[in-house]
Parts: structure tokens; sequence; C-alpha cells
């Protein structure tokens, strides 16, 4: 490779980097960061997770399961542990299973920044699909390998409303500010209603949280920057190195159109890399500017926050080689199906 074209390939990633550093890119993504930050720090991990408890009816479990990703703004790394409690705790294959496919796939950040990049009907389908098939897959685990519980419970006992009200009131506002760009297209109203709510926010939280939850919020939140942020850049740097250099033809060839062949190769790839946090966003849509269709697009979207070579070996130590096989069967041809049906769909309507 000759030093001009390093420095060629170079200039492409600063360039990609800079127009992702856009304005309209920063006023999701700032947002975003303060609003998993307050998550994290201010909402009760103890008061979704005890929604698993052997206890609780299935369909309160497989609900909480399939929808406390947002509550719990876990990505494919923390969701682990979590993983590795709940089920070791008494919550079963089938619950279990449902939330850790479904939490790390609609991570709020990874939602937002999905809709910002690749457009809004991906993100929906995206958390909607993903919250969706999380059950199924649940279920199906649960109808393989669940046999009945007996009277004894190994864990978690309790289940009921979470007591921490305000932190909902506060989750409203930042997503109010997290949407408004998005609804208000004039600089001035703009400003004026973004300035108002920021105020308000910043009122109500001095007045419903103490210095101390205050700092915590803000310790995750610069937390989850520093954790994320580096990584982001890096993957957005290569993907704009990845246009330059991945040939055109075959995308087209393997991951272009919407064939089932094209969804299983997409999700296939995208279950054995590793995407770190919102990684997956930028490297999908320079795909999709090479060719990838819209349905292997969606196809990687829900296998690779799921999975990955890492993942699937600390998944198998928790619940057996046996249960781990079929849980990243069942994600792979999950996601090929899906991919293909949504991509039947949208092109209905092109």
């Amino acid at each position: 490779m000759s030093p001009d074209y390093s420095l060629y390939l170079m200039d492409a990633g600063l360039e990609s980097v800079q127009n992702y550093l856009a304005f309209h890119v920063l006023l999701c993504l700032i947002p975003a960061f303060f609003l998993a930050g307050a998550i994290a720090s201010l909402f009760s991990k103890e008061s979704v997770l005890k929604f698993f408890g052997a206890d609780a009816p299935g369909y309160v479990s497989y609900t909480v399961a399939a929808v406390s990703g947002c509550l719990l703004a876990v990505c494919s790394c923390t969701v682990l542990p979590l993983f590795a409690g709940i089920y070791k705790r008494g919550a079963g294959i089938g619950p279990a299973s449902t939330f850790l496919f479904s939490a790390p796939a609609i991570n709020i950040l990874a939602i937002v920044y999905t809709a910002k990049i690749l457009g809004y009907d991906l993100g929906a389908a995206r958390a909607v699909i993903a919250i969706l098939l999380s059950i199924v897959v649940g279920l199906s685990m649960a109808l393989i390998f669940e046999k009945k519980l007996s009277g004894e419970s190994k864990g978690i006992k309790t289940f009921g409303a979470d007591e921490h009200k305000n932190s909902a009131y506060l989750f409203i506002l930042l997503l109010a500010i997290l949407v408004t760009p998005e609804l208000i297209s004039t600089d001035f109203y703009l400003g004026v209603i973004m300035s108002a709510l920021i105020l308000v926010t910043i009122y109500f939280s001095r007045k419903w949280f103490t210095k101390e939850e205050l700092g915590e919020w803000m310790s995750e939140t610069w937390f989850l920057v520093k954790q994320i942020t580096p990584l982001l850049l890096l993957g957005v740097f290569f993907a704009g190195i990845i246009v330059e250099i991945l040939p055109k033809e075959y995308v087209v060839e393997f991951v272009g159109g919407n064939s089932i062949s094209s969804n299983f190769i997409a999700a296939t790839s995208a279950a054995l890399m590793y995407f770190s946090t919102l990684t997956e966003v930028p490297i999908i849509s320079v795909l999709t500017i090479l060719g990838m269709g819209e349905g292997p697009s969606l196809a990687m979207l829900l296998a690779g926050p799921a999975l990955s070579l890492p993942n699937m070996i600390v998944i198998s130590r928790i619940i057996g080689a046996k249960k781990a096989s079929v849980y990243i069967s069942l994600i792979v041809v999950i996601a090929t199906i899906s991919g293909f049906a949504y991509g039947m769909f949208i092109a209905q309507f092109q």
C-alpha cells in the first residue's frame, strides 16, 4: 500500500468522523447519554429484576424481561452478569433468555442512534421486533428445556411497583429533550423550547434528587461517554475506510437484495463479530451505502448486539453448551426470518 493511498484512507476516515460530529447528531447523542446515565443511576435495578421472581405470573415475567432493557441501559457485556443472576436465582430459562436477547437490542442509546443514522423505520423495527421476538425465544427455550417448577423457589420472591416515581418523571423530561429536535425544524422555536425544557429539567432534578444522587447521575453519564465515545469514533473512522476499500460488488452479491441467504449471511456474520455499544450502526450504515439490503440490515441489528464469540462462551458456561447452542441457533434463525419479512414489507412501499 503506497503512502499516498494510506493518507487517502486516513482522510476518508477522518472525514467520516467529521460528518458524524455534525450538529444534528450531537443534538441526538448528548441528550441520549444523559438519559442513559439517569436510567443507570436513578432507576433501581432491584425494582425491575424482582419481577422475574418464581412467584411472578408468566405474563409478568416475560413482559418485564422483554422491555426491561430500556430501563436498565445494558449492553451485550453488562447484560451477562444480570442474566446469570436472575437465572441462578430462579427466573427460569424462559424469562432469562428473553431478557438476554432483548436487553442489549433495546438499549436506549442504540435505539436512538439507529433511528437517527439508519432511519426511523429501521429504528422502530429494531425495537419492536426485538421485544416481540425475545418473547418467542424465551418461550421456545422454556418449551424445550424448562420442566415444571416445584413448589420450592430458588430466589427472588416478590414483585411490585417501582417506588421511584420521580425517576419516571425525569425520564419523560429527558425523552422530550431528546425528541424535540426531530419535531421542530425552525431554529428559533427549537432554541426557545429546548431552553425551556432544559431549565425545567434542571429545576426539577434539583428539587427531586439529592446532591449525592445528582452526582451519581453525572458520574454515570460521564462514565458512559468515556466508555462508548472513543470506541464509537473509532468505529466511525474505520467505517469511512471500509467504504473506500470494500468492493461494492461483494456487498451486493452476499448481502444485497432480500433473499433468505443474504439475511442468513448477515445474521451469521453479525453473530460472530463483536460490536461495542453503538458501533454496529455506523458499520451497517456503510454497508447499506455499498448495497446491503434493508432486510439484512435488520438481521444484523438483531443478531449483532445479542451475540458475539466471547458472549457465546460466557453463555455456554452459565447455562451449558446444549442450551447455549439452541439459544444461539434460535437467534440466528429468528434474525434471518425477521430480516427477510421486514425486507418484503419495505419493498411493498418502495
